[in-house]
Order: structure tokens, then C-alpha cells, then sequence
């Protein structure tokens, strides 16, 4: 029997007879002396009742049936009605008197003994009731602590959500380029993270990122790793030199051999180039009224996994009209009933037929598309997807 339990658990003795106490006392002295057994004695259902107002420590309650003011039988339905998992009762009743004890064992009881009491049988039901109720209050932990985890997540998701943009179109006043995103993470809380921000005038930085891994580890490093990169981009350094930088950081502040892939670009909006960065990231897709085209790989590595990793840019020029597809390879790698992915000719496919609606019309296409595709499978991972639309001045 675990010494833990024992200390923190009473034991409610209820009989009419006097003379039952010294003798329990007498009986269990060197388990009462160490610790191990606490009792407490009532000599009724009303005086029990008052005694677990008292006492809410009491475990076990060994109660007689037949006794004045309110038998056992009653205090058993009173019990029932405190709905209680880590309250037992060990009812006690004379030898043959089954009816009575088949009634306590329907109302809840949850095992009986027979008078004259054995004190061996007596000290093993106590034990074994002391063990039941301490599988029964770790169970009841253990679903507390979850509850508190699920609020602890919540609370997580509703940051997480808070620090990415949600009011779309973020910049309504603005007629050369318009961008639309959106992210469904696979937990509660995810690793993929996308953000946009104007560095002057001119120029928009914008990144989509996915971390390795899954839940609140990912989450915080996905935080992490957007903060350095629009603190970063914010001061204007060119898309090579802003990886370089955020790449040295984050392998220098990284546990877990974390990291993150990243596609971090800026636009141009007067004159429609881009110059962008790919650090390990799926390429994205270059839409127009004439189809479409993958944009072209830097050669960069994750950020957060070789330090003093050399990156490199290069430049696109988008023309008025063109859309710029970004996405994190959820979208991809979505299984359906069969385990089959989602696929890249499946995305080409769907971006082909799409080429005339507008970018924002295109991610919900591809959300629709994926989750009609997965029929219900749980996603695997984060679907997150940004689409800028240059219009040119």
C-alpha cells in the first residue's frame, strides 16, 4: 500500500456499538502510531454525514447497516448523491444478512464484511479499497493536469494566432500589390508562420517559414524565428544578408537541433522585381493568365542548421497581373483514407485551372481541395499558404 495515500487519506469507521472504537484502536495501534491508518468514528448516517464536512480527507467509510437516525443503507444513497469517485464504503452486516448487503453492493457500496469482523480480512479489504482509491485520485490528477495542458494550448494558440497577420487585405489604402495568407495548424499550436511588413515606400519584405517539428516546441521556435526575421527585415538589409544574420542567431540560441525552412523575399512595388532568398523551403509558384512556373531555387539551406552558412539571392521580375504563390509542404504532403499524398501534379494541377481567379480566391481553392482530398484524415501537418498579387503603378 503506498505511504503517500495513507497519509492523506482518513478512515471513517460508522456503528452504533460503543464499544467498536478501543477496539479498532487497539487492533490497528501500531498502524495508527506510524502513520499508516487515520480513523475517525461516527455512530450514525446523520453524525457520518457531518463527520465528512469535518474531515474531507475521509477515503473509506466502514459503515454497519443496521443502525438508529439513518441506517446504512440511507447513508449509501446519500453518498452516491456527493459523486464522489474517491469515496468508497465497505459495508458491514451480520453473517447471512445478504439481502441487505445485495443492496449496498447496488447502491454503490463498494465491497462488504461480515460480523464478527475477521481483523486480518478487515486490514486486507482496507488495503485493497486504500489501493483503489489511489489509482482513482491519480486517474482524477491526471485528467486535471490534462485539462490544464488543453487551457495551456489554447491560451498558446491564441498568441500564436495573435503575432500573425489576420485583417486581410492588410493594406487597403495601397492599389500596386495586395496579399492574402492563411494557416491551419495540425495541433493545437504549429510550426508553420508566415509575416509580411513594409520596409519603405517601396519596398515589402514578406517570409513563409515551416519548423521542424510539431506542438509547443515548434510553436515557440516558430516565434522565435518570425521575430528575428521581420526585426531583421524591418532595417532594409538585402534578402542574403537578412538570412545570413537570422541563420547565425538561431544556430547559436538553438536546442533540439531545431531549425527552420524559410522563403523571405522583397518586393519592389514600383518596378515589380523581387529579390528573394529560398533557405530550404518548397519553391514557390509564379502565376499568370499564360500558366505558371516554379521559382527558381538560391541553393540555401535551413536557417538554424550550418552556422556561417553563405546565403544567396537572386532576382524575378513580376509583371503587373502576375501572382506569387507561396505554401509549406502541408498542403503537399496531406494524406487521404488510402495514404496517398496530396502531391505536387495534384497542386500544379489545381493552381493551372485556377489561373484566373484572384490570389485569395486560389488559397481557399487549395484549402477546399486538400481537405475534400484528406476525407476527414486528421492533417498531418501545418497547411499554410501566401499569395501576393502585383498590380503595378
Amino acid at each position: 500500500m503506498s505511504e503517500e495515500l495513507s497519509k492523506n487519506v482518513k478512515i471513517m469507521v460508522v456503528d452504533d456499538e460503543v464499544d467498536l472504537e478501543p477496539l479498532v484502536r487497539q487492533k490497528f495501534r501500531r498502524q495508527i502510531r506510524d502513520g499508516v491508518y487515520d480513523f475517525v468514528f461516527a455512530h450514525n448516517g446523520l453524525e457520518a454525514l457531518a463527520k465528512l464536512i469535518e474531515f474531507p480527507e475521509i477515503g473509506i467509510i466502514l459503515s454497519d447497516i443496521n443502525m438508529p437516525e439513518m441506517d446504512g443503507l440511507t447513508l449509501l444513497m446519500k453518498l452516491k448523491e456527493l459523486k464522489n469517485p474517491g469515496l468508497k464504503t465497505v459495508v458491514v452486516s451480520a453473517y447471512g444478512d445478504m439481502d441487505n448487503i445485495r443492496t449496498a453492493m447496488n447502491r454503490g457500496a463498494f465491497d462488504f464484511l461480515t460480523k464478527p469482523i475477521n481483523f486480518e480480512d478487515l486490514e486486507i479489504t482496507i488495503n485493497k479499497t486504500l489501493e483503489e482509491i489511489l489509482q482513482i485520485r491519480r486517474g482524477l490528477e491526471e485528467h486535471d493536469q490534462l485539462i490544464s495542458i488543453q487551457q495551456d494550448l489554447q491560451t498558446a494558440r491564441e498568441i500564436q494566432q495573435a503575432i500573425l497577420p489576420k485583417f486581410f487585405p492588410p493594406f487597403p489604402d495601397r492599389k500596386d500589390f495586395d496579399i492574402y495568407a492563411a494557416m491551419n495548424a495540425a495541433k493545437e499550436v504549429g510550426g508553420d508562420f508566415f509575416d509580411f511588413f513594409m520596409i519603405d515606400n517601396d519596398r515589402i519584405g514578406f517570409v513563409i517559414g515551416d519548423v521542424s517539428g510539431k506542438g509547443v516546441p515548434a510553436a515557440i521556435f516558430m516565434a522565435v524565428s518570425r521575430t528575428i526575421i521581420r526585426a531583421t527585415g524591418l532595417k532594409g538589409m538585402p534578402t542574403d544578408e537578412c538570412m545570413n544574420y537570422v541563420n547565425n542567431l538561431l544556430c547559436s540560441e538553438s536546442v533540439s537541433s531545431m531549425f527552420v525552412t524559410v522563403f523571405y523575399g522583397i518586393l519592389n512595388t514600383a518596378t515589380g522585381e523581387l529579390d528573394y532568398v529560398n533557405a530550404g523551403h518548397n519553391p514557390p509558384y509564379l502565376l499568370n493568365a499564360s500558366g505558371f512556373k516554379i521559382v527558381e531555387l538560391t541553393k540555401g539551406t535551413v536557417l538554424g542548421g550550418i552556422e556561417h552558412f553563405n546565403y544567396h539571392s537572386l532576382k524575378l521580375q513580376m509583371a503587373p497581373g502576375d501572382i506569387l504563390y507561396l505554401y509549406t509542404d502541408g498542403v503537399t504532403e496531406a494524406f487521404n483514407r488510402q495514404g496517398e499524398l496530396f502531391g505536387d501534379d495534384r497542386l500544379e494541377a489545381l493552381l493551372s485551372a485556377n489561373l484566373d481567379a484572384d490570389h485569395k480566391q486560389i488559397i481557399k481553392t487549395v484549402l477546399t481541395s486538400v481537405a475534400e482530398y484528406a476525407s476527414g484524415i486528421p492533417p498531418s501537418d501545418d497547411i499554410t499558404m501566401m499569395a501576393i498579387r502585383y498590380y503595378g503603378r
